[in-house]
């Protein structure tokens, strides 16, 4: 299967593999200070630009990262979640970051429920977790609500080294026996 013919869809949305064109949208999120805040910081459109291929470019070295997320309503590109495991990462993690415009509808947690399936099974791994800011109450409530628990205080790879953040998670049995 080529990274181009993956595409989950769920009620309301559909997830796939970042494209040039969701650029435009993804800059203006990173833009957002308050959607940004807890994913890094408000960035500039060039530094936006390193992150969105770094997202990209996952998918081609490691077979995946996180994806576009795109209302199916609209076609409009509202942020990514998924899988993301780069190189010093404190584990195997499934994360989300939505658009201002789309939080508060549930749309994280339908695209993250698809998303942590796929990758128990495409990915094969034995658990995920969620990095989490301890002041992002909101992805907290998330984290919870998929059934993950706290698990431990973790600092974040370079260029993120001086941010320590809270580790949720569970492992694919947990998982397996909620559903």
């Amino acid at each position: 299967m080529s990274i181009n013919d993956i595409r989950i869809e769920t009620e309301r949305l559909i997830l796939r593999p970042p494209a040039a064109d969701d650029f435009g949208a993804y800059a203006a999120n990173m833009a957002d200070h308050e959607a940004a805040r807890f994913i890094g910081g408000q960035q500039t459109r060039p530094v936006a630009w390193r992150g969105f291929l770094s997202l990209s470019g996952a998918w081609l070295i490691q077979g995946f990262s996180m994806f576009s997320v795109i209302e199916k309503a609209t076609g409009r590109w509202i942020g990514r979640l998924g899988p993301w495991h780069p190189e010093g990462w404190p584990g195997t993690e499934v994360g989300w970051a939505l658009s201002r415009e789309a939080w508060g509808k549930g749309y994280a947690y339908e695209g993250t429920v698809a998303a942590i399936d796929w990758a128990f099974e495409h990915l094969a791994w034995n658990d995920i977790i969620h990095s989490i800011n301890t002041d992002n109450l909101p992805s907290k409530a998330l984290a919870k609500r998929l059934g993950s628990t706290f698990l431990r205080h973790s600092p974040l790879p370079e260029p993120y080294q001086d941010v320590t953040v809270e580790i949720w998670g569970q492992t694919r049995e947990q998982w397996l026996q909620r559903k």
